[in-house]
């Protein structure tokens, strides 16, 4: 089962590339994997009949008691044939149902497959959280295949209609199963949790120590996760705006697999908990009034789809009360729908799309004469609609005969819901037989559109469906033998599946119904007009955009009260809050002060923090930028002392090294900015912002002390050493904690630095969005002349001749890069004036003894001092000194590639570390040591972190070369174009406005493209 999803994810990784060599024709290969996952459950068939129920568990977080576990039993196996069998169709369907000329075609195939694993796991798995896992998968891809086309404001609108409806529920129905599996006698496993809720074991442990009150409330929660997904009311509206969807989705998602999940639910949970009073009183209603009001609504649509999408909503609400009623002949019977449902329905989704393909138009009013000319579409959407109805010998009959018999052997309250079974079966007869005259029959007055698609490819699916659906039928004693398992599970007789029970209250009501259906068809026109004519004030859809509006009103009024720009207000706001909060926490909390305390571990740390305290008051008193950030640096550097006073090399190594860069960030921005802070008189704020200061600081620095004051418990961290070797094979506790014990922590903070190095370049970036080739790029080859010193524009108006280059390029005593300097190649382009001859012959001294310093801090790391984040920012500060001393064409002359590359690339090998272990039967992120002997370096221990920390170091390295490029060189880039010399001065010259008025033209003509 677990490799089946994953053939299932790996195919859909593939799509885009598959469908982009074989265009459409890539749908067949996407067919392969449901196929292969529908001969594999047929397979299963003779043990899942059995009672042997395969069964699969996957270790995930063995500490926590969560793990994969997948189990195929009836209900699984069922909804698993026709999630695969239905899906494989579908997917053939789709080879011709595209043109040739469809955009998209990859990421539509992409999502599709991934779709069909989602539900594949979410109806195999075992675990409550997993299948909470798949249930939001299924809504993510879901809403990217209702929203294919995404210009069309239709799809996209209802696309996000369903991901708000069906996540809203969702997040409800993950609260719902949380509370089942915490409380007493609760369980994370399907099968557990509906075994206590049926013999009494949960309500037991509820009504011993919290009440039955929470039972009710988590059951009710997970119904509206289930009421949601398969619409549900109130939650109807969304799946009729969803067919803004090609017609593969609605047939797939909106016929056989994602609203069929919230049944399946249901019909999973009803044996354990159908005896609850809540659970009838949210199933019975809602089922039942959906049934009568979408098939009402459906029989006044003239677009065919809409009036399958309306039937679709009416069956669901029908399915709905079967399966939820909590009878072993009900349950026989909603299983039967359920899986009648999937063919027929299916069925006419994939009739519509040849329709609409064959004609150009979906609405009756338009059709005529579609039937004469293909039959066997015709003939195929019949039976589909027959079934549908409930007309023997078909399928869906055999179903529905199976309820009536059920419910009318029953109470008072089985009588109601059969006799609202009854009508709403007269609705589905009506609107079927209006669908199909509408698509098929000939009309008078109507002429006929000529046909264009003959592909007989298209056609087999819904054939197949079709017969499938009179096959069942013919076979009812067959069919009961494949669904008995699951009903058994549920209290009372099961029940038979038959063709003929007997003369009885059943048939009358069969009866009833094809008559009703009938007579609700011959009159349809004035039944129509009646519906006009009565308008319901009030419907679900209109209250669901009031409340999206109402929302978005609501939160433009705070965030315009809230969000008033000013960054100092954001500041002093959370820092007011935190220390308030945190200080009525230490006050009233019963907070003690430890006797034991010590005030500093030796005394050369208490001048240390002096000086520390000096220069952060001064920082705060300085005018100068560049003197607070200097001061700022003291402070930073201080602490990286008091690290090593305290016996903490590598933290004191880390520190020096983000002190550097983050001081090179600061200098490198000041660039652009004035040389004093503001000049405006605050004499008022000034004091409260310097109480504010002080008070902060104390707040903190006694929220520090007492927390490490507060500890009951031995810390984790004091087995971290032993660990560290044991299982990390490292002497160095902080970087094997880095890279072993802590690594999935590492994992996200070098994701979030890619992210916001990514997110911040982006910014300053904007005019390379497309990649085009620029001539004042920062990152450029020495020795390109043509790619770095002329312009080439698209438009001939927006042109900067090589002659002005040339000429600026005299004026400023510039060169053109060049390789007769080996060391400092791109130190020619700078002008004379802004070399200096020391710090060149400084940079060429040090920087590879820098780069060799950081190798060693990579490979030492795991036993010493170092690791890959301290030796990246040590090449990253190696990298800095080049850029310093040789301009902004120095970084393309040092490494000759794009930052996104290393930081991708670090990500990949950090990544790949990560899941490689897997491969090999141990856990994520699992360290080995291998020992082997070297020539010249003798005994070496590896440790397989240590591919890990490369990943670390390539991303820190990426991050600084991007700080670098953004920071350093753009910025010098802004100032050749706007003519600015080395102390941020303007220096007005022809060149640099020819150049950038040229610039200014150029950016205003590709913003305009």
């Amino acid at each position: 089962m677990v490799q089946i999803f994953i053939a299932f994810m790996v195919v859909a990784l593939a799509m885009p590339v598959v469908m982009k060599w074989l265009g459409r024709e890539g749908f067949f290969v996407a067919s392969i994997v449901p196929l292969v996952g529908l001969i594999w459950t047929i397979a299963q068939g003779p043990r899942v009949l059995a009672g042997d129920y395969p069964v699969q568990t996957v270790t995930w977080v063995a500490e926590l008691g969560l793990a994969g576990d997948f189990r195929l039993d009836t209900l699984s196996w069922i909804m698993s044939l026709l999630v695969n069998g239905v899906g494989a169709l579908v997917l053939i369907y789709s080879a011709r149902y595209f043109s040739r000329k469809a955009s998209g075609l990859g990421r539509f195939a992409g999502f599709f497959v991934a779709f069909a694993g989602a539900m594949f796991g979410l109806v195999t798995t075992d675990n409550t959280l997993i299948m909470y896992i798949m249930w939001e998968l299924t809504t993510v891809f879901s809403f990217l295949l209702i929203g294919h086309y995404r210009g069309r404001r239709a799809s996209r609108r209802a696309a996000m209609e369903a991901i708000i409806v069906t996540t809203a529920g969702g997040l409800a129905m993950l609260g719902g199963i949380i509370l089942l599996g915490e409380l007493p006698g609760g369980s994370y496993s399907l099968t557990e949790l509906v075994q206590a809720g049926a013999d009494g074991t949960l309500l037991e442990g509820a009504r011993a120590s919290m009440g039955t009150g929470y039972v009710a409330t988590a059951v009710v929660l997970v119904l509206l996760g289930a009421l949601s997904k398969s619409a549900i009311f109130p939650f109807h509206f969304w799946l009729p705006a969803a067919m803004a969807a090609p017609t593969p989705t609605s047939a797939y998602l909106h016929a056989a697999a994602m609203v069929k999940a919230g049944v399946y639910l249901v019909a999973r949970m009803a044996p354990g908990f159908a005896d609850q009073t809540v659970w009838m009183w949210v199933i019975l209603p809602a089922g039942l009034f959906t049934m009568i009001i979408s098939g009402y609504r459906a029989l006044r649509q003239n677009d065919t789809k809409l009036i399958l999408a309306y039937g679709t909503v009416s069956q669901l609400g029908f399915m709905m009360v079967l399966v939820g009623y909590g009878t072993a002949e009900m349950a026989l019977a909603g299983l039967a729908v359920l899986t009648a449902h999937a063919l027929f329905k299916s069925c006419l989704f994939l009739c519509v799309g040849i329709v609409d393909m064959s004609t150009g138009t979906r609405d009756l009013r338009e059709l005529s004469g579609v039937g004469r000319r293909r039959p066997f579409l015709a003939v195929a959407a019949g039976i589909a609609v027959l079934s549908m109805a409930g007309i023997p010998p078909f399928a869906g009959y055999v179903g529905k005969e199976a309820a009536l018999h059920a419910l009318t052997h029953g109470s008072t309250q089985d009588m109601v819901v059969a006799w609202v079974i009854v009508v709403g079966s007269v609705l589905t007869l009506a609107y079927g037989l209006r669908f199909w005259w509408g698509c098929f029959w000939d009309k008078p007055g109507v002429e006929p559109i000529e046909l264009k698609n003959k592909s007989r490819i298209i056609l087999t699916p819904p054939v197949l469906l079709a017969i499938a659906s009179l096959a069942l039928g013919l076979v009812p004693s067959w069919w009961e033998g494949l669904l008995k398992g699951h009903a058994n599970l549920n209290p009372g007789e099961p029940g038979h599946l038959t063709l003929w029970a007997g003369f009885g209250l059943p048939v009358i009501m069969t009866g009833l119904i094809i008559a009703g259906g009938i007579i609700l068809f011959v009159i349809r026109k004035p039944f129509e007009r009646f519906q006009r004519r009565v308008a319901v004030p009030f419907s679900a859809e209109g209250g669901y955009r009031r409340t999206i509006v109402g929302l978005e009103n609501l939160a433009g009024d705070i965030t315009g009260r809230t969000q008033s720009g000013s960054q100092p207000m954001y500041l002093t706001i959370t820092l007011i809050v935190m220390a308030a909060a945190g200080s009525t926490a230490l006050i009233f909390g019963g907070t003690s002060i430890a006797a034991d305390y010590r005030w500093y571990d030796t005394v050369a740390q208490v001048p240390v923090v002096i000086i520390a305290s000096i220069a952060a008051v001064l920082a705060a008193r300085a005018r100068r930028r560049l003197k607070a950030v200097l001061l700022l640096s003291l402070s930073g550097y201080c602490v990286a002392l008091i690290y090593e006073l305290h016996g903490a090399p590598d933290l004191a190594l880390t520190q020096v090294l983000v002190e550097t860069i983050t001081l090179v960030v600061f200098v490198l921005v000041l660039r652009r900015l004035p040389a004093y802070f503001s000049n405006r008189p605050m004499a008022t704020s000034r004091w409260f912002r310097a109480s504010l200061g002080v008070v902060v600081g104390v707040c903190v620095a006694g929220f520090a002390f007492f927390a490490a004051n507060a500890r009951q418990h031995r810390p984790i961290s004091s087995d971290f050493a032993s660990e560290a070797y044991d299982f990390g094979y490292g002497q160095n506790v902080v970087n094997v904690t880095l890279v072993d014990i802590r690594a999935w922590d590492t994992m996200g903070e070098i994701s979030v630095l890619v992210a916001c190095a990514i997110g911040v370049a982006s910014l300053l970036f904007i005019r390379d969005r497309k990649a085009r080739t620029d001539p004042l790029r920062n990152i450029a080859r020495p020795g390109m002349h043509d790619r770095v010193w002329r312009v080439e524009e698209t438009d001939d108006h927006t042109k900067v001749l090589d002659e002005q280059n040339l000429k600026y390029v005299q004026d400023h005593q510039v060169r053109e890069p060049g390789r007769n300097n080996l060391w400092l190649p791109a130190a020619n382009t700078l002008a004379a004036a802004r070399r200096s001859v020391i710090f060149e012959v400084g940079t060429r001294l040090v920087y590879h003894t820098m780069l060799i310093g950081s190798l060693f801090l990579l490979f030492s790391g795991h036993n010493l001092p170092g690791g890959g984040f301290a030796g990246g920012l040590l090449a990253g500060i190696a990298l800095t000194l080049r850029y310093l001393a040789g301009g902004r064409y120095e970084l393309g002359a040092a490494i000759p590639m794009h930052p996104g590359v290393l930081m991708g690339g670090g990500l990949m090998v950090a990544t790949t570390a990560a899941l490689f272990p897997i491969l090999l039967g141990g856990s994520a992120l699992q360290t080995a040591a291998f020992e082997f002997t070297l020539p010249v370096f003798g005994d070496v221990k590896f440790a397989t972190a240590m591919v890990f920390d490369v990943g670390v170091y390539l991303v820190v390295v990426g991050l600084v070369l991007e700080i670098l490029r953004s920071m350093g060189a753009e910025i010098d880039r802004h100032g050749e174009i706007e003519g600015l010399d080395d102390d941020g001065m303007s220096v007005p010259t022809p060149q640099s406005d020819r150049r950038k008025e040229a610039v200014t033209k150029r950016d205003a003509v590709e913003g305009l493209k």
